[in-house]
């Protein structure tokens, strides 16, 4: 009997010692992640039913923290919007700066990767190695497109303290040879904090046939000639806000909503582009003078600011042909149908919350784009982004003739430059050009109205990406963690803005610098002094990297558009901020700078891993899809030979044995009506078809495409030669290759043609399933 009594003592005492392990919740260290289980006492005690259950042990979210939602738009400018007095519709934007604060002093970094890396790490981009776009990084730290892990994310952090983590649309952060079915996957979305992700991997995607990814598995695109992919991540998102807190509703969510919209291509529904006929006919240059007034107007720009001068490429609309008004006014009613179907979706999201009644108690950081907007598309836009990669202009009269078809699927559109500079108001230069706020500056709302009593307030403060990531865990009641996965951490280069949110003037950031590929600036104290290194058209850099000449100097605080620049009247400031721009630099990895841009595209002349390394042959077989142009063999500028065995069904074949690229581009040995054949799809401008006549006989057969190059340089044909069981069956004359890039979202695949399609008569995706087998496919080049 004392034996027992003794086991009842130790069963009550192991209870409480759990009871206190669950009590000490509230004092957990949150400053190493994760935060360790407690560690169980021994018993002693034979039979459970003279325990105490102790409780369970979980980590949860401090009591009362926010749900977080970051949006964050792609390539969209300062001047854009009308929250921010752009000439573009944002209603939801505009809903949320009236129950909030709008900041329009809020910075990126003017490129996509550098930005998105920054935002959800709170390190400045080199620290996260992230110097350019990850399919362009090359060997040297700062700039090998690989997060470390002493950077973890916002998402990891917040996972480990009891949130659940969701991301949508596009990620751009993946090194661009860890982006395949072989990993490694640690800088995969489901890597790096969060719990669900839906969208794609690379820096843009066709809207209408989205190469995407639930987690790691590749999703296969319903067959909806009304799909579009903005709706498409909207819908996906809303169900899992709705679904996580139907089953966890006292558990806060973090929403990471990132659209491909409003990057380029430029795909939006007609009912969308037919509210905006007529409305930018009066110009760019019109236009960067009616949204300054704007702006003034509204007080998101100070009185008496001036318009930047734009750069001397871009055109006097007044120049221009009536035929190129026509054409680039156009361009602009698609882009701006763009911007305001994709907030409208945006709203759709975030209703979510409120359907769930949750709206009160969600922060919401809302940046209108993670650069200014774009002036990728050149001079005159383009009709397929495509031919700008593999160096072919378009002409205005071709474009004129597809117009009415301008942002549907039928398109991978651009638009002229001189838009770029109207929609980045009222500064003068554009995304890649981190020298200029017109690349860096974009508007930011923030809105928590449990949290925030400010509404319809205007912020000034400097800040920048960095500082979103600290603002959210000083939101969320958490530190930041000095260790996370084992890993010691590198501190936040960011300043948390939640001092902001009620006190317009609390202090703000007082140094940042800015570098994308020699374009550089340094902010201090109310002062920017930059150097405009190259244009996002120059093929080649205006100076050397060492000459200092052409530094330009402003007052930012007198100056808000940098439209008077001070360098020669006040050189000693000038030197002095150059002088802090080398000691920003060497602080945070940015050198040695890297002013190459095109010489990227090569892996191996910058140090960079490439999958394929020197190999001359790959090896695939059926079901092997979804392979991105950086993971599968090069096949451009030089010979090469498919052969594939095949087995030919009783009911005769017919499909994709093997594609690349799709409908702006790419190449295709297919099976049509049993009939074999190769295509060559040359920008869509341009397609080859070498076919045989006779029908394959069911059972296995050989099928081989020989393709001799010219050589002589990039971009040049060659003669193809189609051979079954060994036997020609076909030649044909390719007259031009593409020497560049056939896609940046488009995929090698293997029994099926992903996205859309390379041969429009097999079709894409389901349709265009090989109806056969193929047991064996090798690649093979010269």
């Amino acid at each position: 009997m004392k034996k027992k009594a003794g086991y009842e003592k130790l069963g009550v005492a192991l209870g409480m010692a759990f009871a206190g392990m669950a009590g000490a919740q509230t004092t957990l260290d949150r400053t190493t992640l994760p935060i360790p289980e407690p560690k169980p006492p021994v018993s002693r005690e034979l039979d459970v039913r003279n325990v105490k259950m102790p409780p369970h042990s979980e980590v949860k979210a401090p009591a009362g923290a926010p749900n977080v939602v970051i949006v964050l738009i792609d390539d969209l400018g300062f001047g854009a919007t009308s929250t921010f007095g752009g000439p573009i519709r944002t209603e939801a934007l505009d809903r949320l700066a009236s129950n909030g604060v709008r900041y329009n002093n809020f910075h990126t970094t003017a490129l996509s990767s550098p930005t998105r890396a920054a935002l959800k790490s709170g390190r400045n981009h080199h620290q996260v190695n992230m110097g350019f776009i990850t399919e362009m990084a090359t060997g040297m730290p700062g700039n090998t497109g690989q997060v470390p892990s002493r950077t973890a994310p916002l998402a990891e952090m917040l996972r480990l303290n009891g949130y659940a983590t969701a991301a949508f649309g596009k990620w751009h952060e993946t090194a661009a040879w860890e982006a395949s079915v072989a990993g490694p996957f640690d800088r995969w979305p489901t890597r790096q904090g969060f719990d669900k992700f839906y969208g794609f991997l690379g820096g843009e995607t066709n809207q209408w046939a989205p190469f995407l990814y639930d987690g790691t598995a590749v999703v296969e695109l319903p067959n909806d000639p009304n799909y579009h992919f903005m709706t498409d991540m909207t819908e996906k998102a809303r169900s899992w806000i709705k679904y996580q807190k139907a089953l966890t509703p006292d558990k806060p969510a973090f929403v990471y909503f990132a659209p491909g919209a409003t990057h380029a291509p430029h795909h939006v529904p007609k009912e969308w582009i037919a509210k905006w006929k007529g409305k930018f006919d009066q110009g760019w240059d019109k236009l960067r003078e009616e949204t300054l007034a704007q702006q003034i107007k509204m007080g998101v720009v100070p009185a008496g600011t001036q318009l930047a001068p734009k750069p001397p490429a871009i055109k006097d609309w007044d120049t221009l042909s009536a035929d190129e008004k026509r054409l680039f006014a156009h361009q602009a009613e698609v882009f701006a149908a763009f911007v305001e179907y994709t907030d409208h979706e945006i709203g759709r999201m975030l209703a979510a919350f409120d359907e769930v009644g949750e709206a009160d108690n969600t922060l919401v950081v809302y940046i209108a784009g993670d650069n200014g907007t774009s002036g990728e598309g050149g001079q005159n836009g383009m009709f397929n982004e495509y031919t700008y990669f593999n160096g072919v202009q378009e002409k205005t009269a071709d474009m004129l003739k597809l117009l009415d078809k301008w942002g549907g699927p039928e398109t991978y559109p651009h638009m002229a430059a001189g838009w770029a500079v109207a929609l980045n108001a009222p500064f003068g230069w554009m995304k890649q050009v981190p020298s200029d706020f017109g690349g860096t500056r974009n508007g930011m709302v923030v809105s928590w109205p449990k949290g925030i009593k400010a509404k319809n307030a205007l912020r000034t403060q400097f800040g920048h990406v960095i500082d979103v990531a600290p603002t959210v865990l000083q939101a969320a009641g958490l530190p930041e963690p000095k260790a996370v996965n084992g890993v010691p951490q590198v501190p936040m280069a960011g300043k948390s803005l939640m001092a902001t949110f009620d006190d317009p003037n609390a202090k703000g950031r007082t140094t940042q610098y800015f570098e994308i590929a020699g374009n550089r600036a340094i902010y201090h104290d109310g002062w920017l002094a930059r150097t405009i290194h190259k244009a996002p058209w120059e093929p080649k850099p205006r100076r050397t990297l060492a000459d200092n000449a052409a530094w330009q100097l402003y007052d930012v605080r007198s100056d808000f558009s940098l439209a008077n620049d001070l360098a020669a009247k006040n050189p000693k400031k000038l030197a002095e901020m150059q002088a802090l721009f080398l000691t920003e630099a060497a602080k945070y990895g940015v050198l040695p700078m890297d002013d190459r841009v095109f010489e990227r595209l090569d892996p191996k002349a910058v140090g960079r891993p490439d999958l394929m390394g020197g190999r001359t042959s790959l090896t695939l077989a059926e079901g092997m899809a979804g392979m991105m142009e950086g993971v599968f063999i090069n096949v451009k500028n030089r010979s090469k030979t498919i052969t594939a065995e095949i087995e030919v069904p009783e009911a005769g074949a017919n499909g994709t044995v093997i594609a690349q690229g799709g409908r702006f581009g790419g190449w295709s040995l297919y099976v049509k009506d049993g009939v074999p054949a190769y295509d060559y799809n040359f920008l869509g401008l341009q397609r080859t078809s070498v076919a045989g006549t006779a029908k394959l006989p069911p059972g296995k057969a050989s099928l081989q495409f020989v393709f001799d190059y010219d050589g002589g340089g990039p971009g040049k044909g060659g003669k193809g030669t189609l051979l079954v069981n060994g036997q020609k069956v076909a030649e044909g004359r390719i007259e031009h290759t593409q020497a560049g890039l056939f896609s940046a979202d488009e995929t090698a695949d293997v029994g099926i043609d992903l996205g859309t399609p390379v041969v429009e008569a097999i079709g894409a995706e389901a349709k265009s399933r090989f109806t056969g087998h193929i047991p064996k496919l090798t690649v093979e080049v010269k």
